[in-house]
């Protein structure tokens, strides 16, 4: 299939979450719980107690003892276990399904704990399984902490990461939605100083393809994608460096020449101006903070994390662990509600990267 082929949008919007019929009577999405230690079991017990389309039901992935005691604390239903079964969804609408239980794990708020990092290392895992054996239609994160895995000895950077080597993905990429703007990111979860060199044609490009893929099954209109500049004023004709000159614009002109609605380099103090007034659906960004900081400014409570290229789906909350605020009953649900609602819509729509989408369209 040639991927760079222009595809057909859908007449949604990506930021309206559509309330037509599904295309699957049922879908059952897990919560892997994310850091015990964090806000992660908080707002997904303050989430599943929102209203979700017909049909959703939910796993929350963890220990079904510490569940508990963070219902009990904050006066929230224990929800009744599940175990994964090909056969059939899980009985009741909310639900929690332990993979590994364990006495010795312990609650321990703001606690950064190499117990709690395997623990989530383990969910993670169990997760996945299930959406490949078909038990879990897709799957929704809550945060870990990575100095934590670090420090547990699990060698990933994130989550994107870790889906991508367990699904066997090669061409995959992190999308931030939410308000507005969507964002891509080229680079990830590396030091600023690395950010140059880190840069490369196939990298762009392959950042593009993947938003130009994934904006039809977002429900964007156009597919209309503008890509940043790495250096201030997308370095002034080179006198603000050359990056722009030697490796963006020539990808964006590859990309052009197949086909792609793309734009750039483009300074990235205008662009998500241009893009929230509604010029682009789409930001391609170089690094991490160049395209996270506009994107949590507009929408932090109710921003979705998506990874893209995945054979599943994926979503996660915009925040992290927020030990900070851990165990104190404040914390906000919306992003998991919105992550939650986007992976169960998400599920029932045909994905670009599933194994089974030729036969099965």
């Amino acid at each position: 299939m040639d991927r760079s082929a222009p595809r057909k949008a859908f007449r949604s919007s990506v930021l309206t979450l559509s309330t037509g019929s599904s295309i699957k009577p049922a879908v059952t999405i897990g919560i892997s719980l994310g850091d015990i230690n964090g806000i992660g079991t908080e707002v997904a017990l303050k989430a599943v107690q929102h209203r979700f389309p017909a049909g959703t039901r939910i796993v929350l992935i963890g220990s079904a003892k510490l569940v508990a005691e963070q219902a009990s604390v904050f006066a929230l239903p224990i929800p009744p276990s599940w175990k994964p079964n090909r056969a059939q969804s899980p009985i009741r609408k909310i639900t929690v399904w332990d993979p590994s239980p364990t006495e010795s794990l312990r609650w321990t708020p703001g606690c950064l704990t190499t117990d709690a990092s395997k623990a989530a290392y383990e969910w993670i895992l169990a997760a996945i399984e299930a959406c490949q054996s078909g038990s879990l239609d897709g799957i929704v994160t809550a945060p870990i902490t990575k100095e934590g895995f670090a420090r547990a000895g699990i060698d990933v950077p994130g989550h994107t990461e870790l889906l991508a080597t367990k699904t066997q993905t090669s061409r995959y990429a992190m999308m931030l939605f939410g308000g507005t703007l969507r964002v891509v990111l080229v680079t990830r979860h590396i030091p600023l100083g690395e950010v140059a060199s880190a840069l490369t044609l196939s990298g762009i490009r392959e950042a593009v393809e993947l938003t130009h893929e994934a904006l039809p099954w977002l429900g964007a209109t156009n597919g209309r994608i503008a890509v940043c500049g790495l250096n201030p004023h997308a370095g002034d004709g080179g006198r603000i460096g050359h990056e722009e000159i030697n490796i963006i614009s020539p990808a964006i002109r590859t990309l052009q020449n197949h086909g792609l609605d793309v734009t750039g380099p483009i300074p990235a103090d205008t662009v998500f101006h241009h893009a929230h007034r509604g010029d682009y659906d789409a930001v391609v960004a170089m690094y991490h903070d160049q395209g996270l900081g506009p994107l949590k400014m507009l929408a932090f409570d109710k921003g979705v994390n998506v990874t893209l290229g995945l054979p599943l789906v994926r979503t996660s909350p915009d925040h992290g662990t927020a030990f900070d605020i851990a165990g104190q009953g404040i914390a906000r649900e919306h992003s998991m509600v919105q992550a939650m609602r986007w992976a169960a819509q998400l599920a029932q729509r045909p994905s670009p990267w599933s194994p089974v989408r030729e036969e099965n369209p």
